[in-house]
Formats: structure tokens, sequence, C-alpha cells
């Protein structure tokens, strides 16, 4: 099967348990603070890919409340938490790699820790192609966990099931952003709590386009 799809699966099956754990966005305020007040218009459309539980949006919604939000995402199970927690923006099953089709424009594009289930040319090809969808001046929010390429490969999780993890590195997710016509201005790394006491890094990175 399709790595991509089997996290899918995975995802959908825990949907619940992932909203328990995750829908405290507060860690990442600070950032998606940085992210509205870059956007700036009040009246924006927002793309929330790999939208999940709709935790990202519900924080968006509450600093800007009338910013006309899709959430896309393939998990089922997902989406229906996203229009419980969200019902003022608008959800659909979209394959994150697929977003290109979607012939829409945004004004901000967010895709929170998405990129972790993308291999290195999909994740590139993501920001190829956000960058094509944003309005000029629009804005691209991506949030992914840190670590050589290489250290990529199946992990399971408490639940006993297995999903395939790709750790990216910051240089080529800049180069892309540059390259697509994106200026960088925030590049963050935090730390996160991983399971068995071990520590993850956050890469968190907010891009313009010219």
């Amino acid at each position: 099967m399709d790595k991509f799809l089997q996290v899918v699966q995975v995802f959908d099956k825990h949907a619940q348990a992932y909203q328990d754990r995750f829908m405290d966005t507060s860690l990442y305020h600070e950032l998606l603070q940085a992210f509205v007040q870059a956007v700036g218009n009040p009246a924006a459309r927002v793309l929330d890919a790999a939208c999940g539980p709709g935790n990202m949006t519900h924080y968006l919604l509450q600093q800007q409340p009338e910013w006309d939000i899709l959430g896309t995402d393939l998990s089922p199970n997902m989406l229906e938490l996203a229009r419980v927690n969200n019902p003022q923006a608008t959800f659909m099953a979209y394959d994150l790699r697929r977003l290109y089709t979607l012939n829409q424009r945004f004004n901000g594009i967010l895709c929170s820790f998405g990129l972790p289930y993308l291999d290195r040319e999909a994740a590139v090809q993501f920001i190829t192609d956000a960058a094509q969808m944003l309005e000029p001046a629009g804005v691209l929010y991506i949030s992914t966990m840190e670590n050589d390429y290489d250290h990529s490969g199946w992990e399971t999780n408490s639940a006993g099931d297995k999903v395939f993890v790709h750790y990216h590195e910051a240089g080529y997710l800049e180069s892309a952003m540059q390259k697509s016509g994106l200026t960088v201005t925030t590049l963050q790394r935090q730390d996160f709590p991983g399971k068995d006491g071990a520590t993850l890094t956050d890469l968190i990175l907010i891009a313009v386009k010219k």
C-alpha cells in the first residue's frame, strides 16, 4: 500500500485520540500569530492543508473570525471532527499531494505537520505548488519534524500501528521556497517531547510570496 495512504488510515483510526492530544495548540501560538500578522488581511482566504481535527483552524478563527478557511484532509473521521470544531469553516477530502488541482488562490496556506508523511520530493513539490496557489504577498506556514532525512523510516505508535515518518532538513525546504519565489521570514526550531523520553525537534518556516 502507498505509505501515505497507510498513514491516513492510521490517523483515521485514532482521530479522537489525536484530537485529545493535539487540540491544544498553545505551544505554537507565537508562530501562528506571526502567520496571522503576516497575512494581515482580515478577510483573507486561507488553506489549512492536512487539517486533522481542525485544531489550527480553530486557533486562526479565534484570531480572525472573518477569515474564509478551507481545510483539507483525507481522513473522514478527522474531517468530521474538524467540522464540529469549526462550523464556520469549510472542510473537504483532498490529497495533500494533489492540492494544485484545486485551482484556487489563497492569501495564506498553512500545513501543520503534514510534511512528515511526504517524502523529500513530495515535500518540495508541495512547496512549489503552494507558492503557485498563493496570491501576491501571500504567506506560507509549514511545520515539520527536523532531522537528517536518512533517519526517516517506519515508526510504531502507542497503539502498535506502524507509519512511515519522513524527517526533513531546513536546507532543502528553505531552498525550495526561495526557488518558488518565496522569502523566508521565520525559521524557528523548538523541542517537542517524544515517546520514551526522547526529544524531537519541530521546525517551523514562514515565507512570503514576492
